[in-house]
């Protein structure tokens, strides 16, 4: 029948059956949130608020067919109660005692699981504070190559899966910004990755040690971090002939998440910019590590790049040239983990008329970052039982710097982002794309 919906094809999707084991690299704010607020949730004691794959629905259909599903009794995710928590990380601390020196939750949550929290210990972590200056730690792996430190994530990676009786295992870049790092040769080819391993070449930082090591075993990657990791010719093409989803990077968390709704909502009333300010203080380890110039130029790639891309200057010069872009990030330790972000924005209207909005975000950074990394372990494995590998691109919506195929501009838009992370659910499990074109509803 002409102007019919194409219909969907249901893939193959293989059932969450088992125990899903989330390995992070880095046991600090972000994964010890992470962890105590699955372990909350999974006593009956919170709710996983800031998490789609367990609070948000997916309509399915016409809107008349009224079909919503949660999207968790939708597609086939692991549940909360089957999963298991590893991490690595330079500090000995296990995960009580990393969560209470972290300061973002209370002694009223962490009291009631403090048991649970205090049987995850890390592993000593691949580190070199040469890429994280303003840390350092005893907790760190040995060995004579950065090929020998990978090796060694290898063997971490079977243990842990082993010894918990693990069906499947993801892993999450929970760690620190490391120092900017351009992608060269060592990064074009898996020999050349390899062999630059082998001489311990500079251009090989530790994330990208976890990301080889993640990957050569099977275990779907993702980088919330801005770092240089998988996002490289050399990790991608393995990514694809070893059958693993890859996805990044830099967790889409306070301030840069408010530019993906406010700068849509510019462009589609056509309104012009001719700058925009932002600057945020934040006092927890991310902030310290930020301090140091070389991890900030990492930083501030992440988050200028936002924008440029949503706004297209090349497309709209009239509205969008030449706007000046500035980032700032200030480290002020009696903030902790509660970050302030403040945005001033200088608009133009009809006639070239100026008008300002202004952003005061008082956010905290882990508790917006904690259901990402839930939401990204359980669709990356999805992912993989559906039979995808490489590049994610519809995981976009989780992250700051997202990446994409080679020559394709990223998808920055939270709303496209959104139907893109959502239409790709349908298409997995044989729905029917929506268009929200909705003309069935007014021809008669």
């Amino acid at each position: 029948m002409p102007g019919s919906p194409v219909p969907a094809t249901r893939t193959d999707v293989r059932p969450a059956a088992g125990k899903l084991g989330i390995l992070t690299p880095g046991l600090g704010a972000v994964a010890t949130t992470f962890i105590a607020g699955v372990e909350s949730v999974r006593r009956g004691l919170s709710q996983p608020i800031g998490s789609l794959t367990q609070m948000a629905t997916i309509r399915l259909g016409k809107r008349t067919d009224n079909r919503s599903p949660l999207i968790k009794d939708f597609a086939p995710l692991a549940d909360l109660s089957d999963l298991v928590f590893g991490a690595w990380d330079p500090i000995p601390d296990d995960a009580l005692q990393a969560a209470r020196k972290a300061g973002v939750l209370e002694s009223r949550h962490l009291d009631p699981i403090a048991d649970f929290l205090g049987s995850i210990r890390p592993m000593p972590a691949a580190f070199d504070n040469k890429y994280v200056t303003r840390l350092s730690g005893t907790n760190v792996k040995q060995g004579k190559t950065k090929r020998d430190l990978a090796g060694q994530l290898r063997q971490d990676i079977r243990d842990f899966r082993s010894r918990n009786g693990l069906d499947r295992v993801v892993m999450v870049w929970c760690a620190s910004t490391e120092i900017f790092i351009k992608p060269g040769p060592q990064h074009a080819t898996i020999e050349q990755f390899e062999r630059a391993m082998e001489r311990n070449d500079d251009a090989i930082s530790p994330s990208m040690l976890y990301a080889w090591a993640s990957i050569m075993e099977g275990v779907p990657y993702a980088n919330g971090a801005p770092n240089l990791a998988v996002d490289t010719p050399a990790l991608q093409a393995l990514a694809i002939d070893r059958g693993v989803p890859i996805s990044g990077k830099d967790f889409k968390t306070g301030q840069t998440w408010m530019k993906t709704v406010i700068a849509p909502g510019l462009k589609a009333r056509m309104l012009g910019l001719a700058g925009w300010y932002s600057t945020n203080i934040l006092g927890n380890r991310d902030g310290e590590v930020l301090d140091d110039p070389a991890s900030f130029k990492t930083k501030e790639e992440s988050k200028l790049s936002v924008l440029h891309t949503i706004l297209q200057p090349e497309m709209y010069p009239e509205l969008y040239e030449n706007f000046s872009h500035v980032v700032r990030i200030n480290y002020y330790p009696p903030r902790g983990d509660n970050k302030e972000g403040w945005d001033n924005i200088d608009i133009v209207g009809w006639m070239g008329y100026p008008m300002q909005i202004k952003v005061n975000f008082l956010c905290r950074d882990s508790i917006l970052a904690a259901p990402i990394v839930l939401d990204l372990a359980l669709l990356s494995d999805f992912a993989q039982r559906a039979g995808m590998k490489g590049i994610q691109e519809w995981l976009s919506f989780y992250f700051k710097s997202p990446m994409a195929a080679p020559g394709l501009q990223p998808e920055h838009d939270l709303f496209i982002q959104q139907t893109k992370l959502k239409n790709t659910l349908r298409h997995l499990m044989g729905e029917e794309q929506i268009t929200h074109l909705g003309l069935e509803y007014y021809q008669t």
